[in-house]
């Protein structure tokens, strides 16, 4: 895992870009990445009223630690709202979402390779 090495710095310098699928309301922030090895840590933005059901059920080949920075999210699969303080760790092959927020939120995440 050979992500760059970063001092303290301002993350509102790192530009946010469209996340992966069809969901304009959905956006990131990478914070840190290797792309050889598929870590990587970010900000992800659910904007008011975002759905992410265009995308469909998540299932990945990587661990994803998600914390809760604030707002909160839905998982339509679940029929669960989780909140602003809440954490998970979701193991590769874990099926979550798809995503709804009716106020908007931001999640810290992180993400590492299997092995």
């Amino acid at each position: 895992m050979n992500k760059p090495e970063v001092e303290f710095t301002d993350i509102e310098t790192v530009p946010v870009t469209p996340c992966a699928g069809t969901v304009a309301e959905l956006t990131e922030r990478i914070l840190a990445a290797d792309p050889d090895s598929g870590t990587a840590t970010r900000i992800l933005y659910f904007a008011p009223g975002c759905d992410t059901t265009p995308n469909g059920v998540q299932i990945h080949d990587f661990w994803e630690e998600v914390y809760i920075l604030n707002g909160s999210i839905t998982d339509t699969r679940l029929g669960q709202t989780f909140t602003a303080g809440m954490y998970a760790v979701r193991p590769p092959g874990m099926p979550h979402g798809p995503w709804t927020s009716t106020e908007g939120a931001q999640t810290y995440e992180v993400r590492y390779p299997a092995s």
